[in-house]
């Protein structure tokens, strides 16, 4: 019988999952609930969730102030939209998750500070991402957004620095950042430049058993929505450690082509991922 696991360490983060418990809380009450932007970054949960009553609306939506109720999700906003929220009489679900919190608190202060000396604030991520956005909207989006290591604009070595990133992004990246920023600065004689590792560790704590785990099994399929940055990130270290990973959104894409019949299966995913689509895949495979 051929052998399929999932990985034990793969789907919901905590973030997620009480965004979720949040939502379906809600939706226990009431027969609709709007949410500020995808709950989570997975088209088949969004689905399921949409079946269930939850409809996701854009920003521009949001400032029509047409709803009463709206969920926020697990990466947060920026403080405009519970002032905005709060002038309108809607009532918010804020399920912005507590490691991201404390992350725009940190930014609130670094922001005062560097205002003060004249200095920078970085973020390292996708400046489209909402949860950059949600930072950035800290301090008034005055922080200079960095998405690629080897690629840094903008910024002034001379002045102080402080650099975040966004928690879902790599931690090797990070480090090469932080390590080249810190020689240009001190090339230009500054010595006030301080870096925040501020990636989740439900993100780094998994490189090093999923790469163990992508060892393991002949093939890898990774189930991951097609828009998470934690997803992608997560498929590129399974996909260095076997050239036999294979990434899906759902169980149709799966390709029989990509198994032999002695071959030892590992399923895994992001932490936006759900258990029962990594399950529903597994029962795909063991057809």
């Amino acid at each position: 019988m051929r052998k399929i696991d999932i990985d034990p360490d793969a789907g919901f983060c905590f973030g997620v999952v009480h965004a979720i418990q949040q939502a379906e809380e809600a939706l226990s009450q009431e027969s609709t609930l709007y949410c500020l932007g995808d709950i989570v970054h997975n088209e088949e949960e969004i689905l399921r969730l949409q079946q269930k009553g939850l409809k996701t609306i854009s920003r521009e939506q949001f400032y029509e102030g047409k709803f009463h109720k709206v969920l926020i999700r697990a990466h947060g906003e920026p403080p405009e939209y519970y002032d905005f929220a709060k002038k309108h009489g809607i009532t918010l679900i804020d399920t912005t998750c507590p490691i991201v919190i404390r992350l725009q608190q940190k930014i609130r202060r670094a922001g005062e500070e560097m205002k003060e000396k004249s200095g920078q604030v970085l973020i390292f991520g996708k400046k489209n991402h909402a949860e950059v956005i949600g930072l950035n909207g800290q301090i008034a989006n005055s922080a200079i957004i960095i998405e690629n290591p080897q690629s840094i604009e903008g910024v002034d070595f001379t002045k102080p620095i402080r650099l975040f990133s966004q928690t879902t992004k790599s931690v090797e990246e990070f480090q090469l950042l932080s390590q080249t920023i810190l020689y240009k600065t001190r090339l230009c004689g500054n010595d006030d430049f301080v870096a925040y590792n501020t990636i989740c560790h439900s993100v780094s704590n998994r490189s090093e058993k999923l790469a163990a785990f992508a060892k393991s099994y002949d093939v890898i399929i990774f189930v991951s929505g097609r828009q998470s940055s934690n997803g992608k990130y997560l498929f590129d270290i399974c996909r260095k450690n076997n050239e036999r990973t294979y990434f899906i959104s759902k169980p149709e894409e799966l390709n029989l082509s990509w198994f032999r019949e002695e071959n030892s299966i590992g399923i895994t995913g992001a932490t936006s991922t759900p258990q029962w689509l990594m399950e529903k895949t597994a029962r795909y495979i063991s057809v």
